[in-house]
């Protein structure tokens, strides 16, 4: 059995988010979030026979997904060695809320070579792999276009972001499951702490493909309905596709990193501990950065699957570790479960709730199950947001927790909504 010692760690400097921005099947950028989460509004929808012809399936699956729109129009002719769905999704994201110009600047006042980018994703460019074998199946040969090497790496991501952002700095790609983007920040904090970059593009990128939806499935872990994360009558995950990004920049600002922890508790390749241990060893950790306890976090955005495991082991910890201040909520109602992309959804969903004080809440579940405890919120609320936190934990016991906090600049209330179990 794992045990983990009590975390001493030395707190660090917070690090500013200068820009961030997200695109999902809520639509493009934080306004389309801000609405949905005031609203109650979900971006799930049934998978239909013309998702799976585009999306290359070899066959249906009585599942709701959330998808994203736009995406079928091929990158610009100078980029189309990186053309598939991952990297249209990620240039799609990359123009929502000024992103692209926040980036321009920082290359301006840094210089490119000192702007790093790191990505994180599960998928990356799976889905033309899946095309092109498809072909070959058919026509005995694989399409003269899919014989680009490049292009069928999990680095993909990470090289064309770069490319499009006309940068120099570091740059690199994770993939520890639903866990990578998160790991990201944590990665890219170290980066400017240590002077590797004055700069970081963090992001995180996954599109619906045959991999994923057929593997969940097979699996038992999808769901036919909407999922209904805590819910007496959850069945399992909606899949959902979702590109993130943040830009990261020394010293404190209005929005802030102030703490992140990382755990590999290696239980199980697709269970997480059953009392949570590396769970809570990544939610230590984190604190121990920001130099809070939990009873600072206003907002908690959790992993909140819907998977009766995920849901009743992240449940425990947070009944036995947070108090009943604590908005404690998971959007994958809304977005579905975005995998390599989650840690990005939950940090920007978690940002947008320090700017503005607006809390989602945890659409789909009609009742959360007893057995979850009474941290879990139902609706949406308005509150005085100054400390948040993030929750994302992957297949392998691959876990990781942010602290992200309020600088100068303050929360801007902008809607008063109920606060409800």
């Amino acid at each position: 059995m794992v045990s983990y010692s009590p975390v001493y760690i030395k707190p660090i400097a917070p690090t500013k988010i200068s820009a961030y921005t997200a695109t999902s099947a809520l639509g493009r950028g934080k306004a389309a979030m801000l609405a949905a989460v005031k609203e109650g509004l979900s971006g799930l929808r049934p998978l239909t026979a013309d998702d799976c012809k585009y999306l290359s399936l070899t066959g249906h699956l009585a599942t709701w997904v959330g998808c994203v729109e736009g995406l079928d129009a091929p990158l610009p002719e100078s980029w189309a060695r990186w053309d598939c769905r991952n990297n249209r999704l990620a240039w799609l994201g990359l123009q929502a809320d000024g992103f692209l110009e926040a980036v321009a600047d920082a290359r301006r006042r840094h210089g490119s070579d000192r702007v790093a980018v790191v990505m994180g994703t599960t998928t990356g460019s799976i889905g033309a792999t899946e095309s092109a074998y498809q072909a070959r199946t058919i026509d005995g040969h694989f399409p003269e276009h899919m014989h680009n090497a490049p292009l069928h790496t999990l680095h993909a991501l990470g090289a064309f972001v770069q490319e499009a952002l006309a940068l120099d700095g570091p740059c690199f790609t994770l993939s520890t499951a639903c866990s990578s983007s998160a790991k990201a920040f944590c990665s890219a904090e170290r980066l400017l702490r240590v002077g590797v970059a004055d700069a970081v593009v963090v992001g995180g990128v996954d599109t619906l493909c045959g991999s994923t939806l057929f593997g969940f499935h097979a699996l038992q872990l999808v769901s036919p309905d909407p999922c209904e994360p805590f819910g007496t009558q959850r069945r399992g995950l909606n899949l959902g596709e979702a590109a993130g990004f943040a830009l990261l920049e020394k010293g404190p600002g209005a929005l802030q990193l102030l703490g992140h922890g990382e755990s590999s508790d290696a239980h199980h390749l697709s269970a997480p501990h059953p009392q949570g241990r590396g769970a809570e060893a990544a939610l230590d950790g984190a604190l121990a950065r920001a130099g809070l306890d939990a009873d600072a976090v206003d907002f908690l955005h959790l992993h909140g699957t819907a998977t009766p495991l995920n849901d009743d082991v992240e449940a425990a910890l947070v009944n036995r570790r947070f108090g009943v201040r604590t908005h404690a909520s998971s959007t994958k109602g809304m977005v579905g479960h975005t995998l390599g992309a989650a840690g990005m959804m939950g940090s920007t969903f978690s940002l947008l709730a320090i700017e503005t004080g607006l809390m989602p809440g945890t659409v789909h579940t009609r009742e959360v199950d007893p057995a979850c405890g009474t941290l879990i919120r139902r609706q949406s609320a308005q509150g005085d947001v100054r400390v948040a936190a993030t929750h994302a934990f992957g297949f392998g016991g691959s876990n990781c927790v942010l602290v992200w906090g309020r600088g100068e600049g303050g929360s801007q209330p902008l809607v008063q909504a109920p606060c409800s179990a």
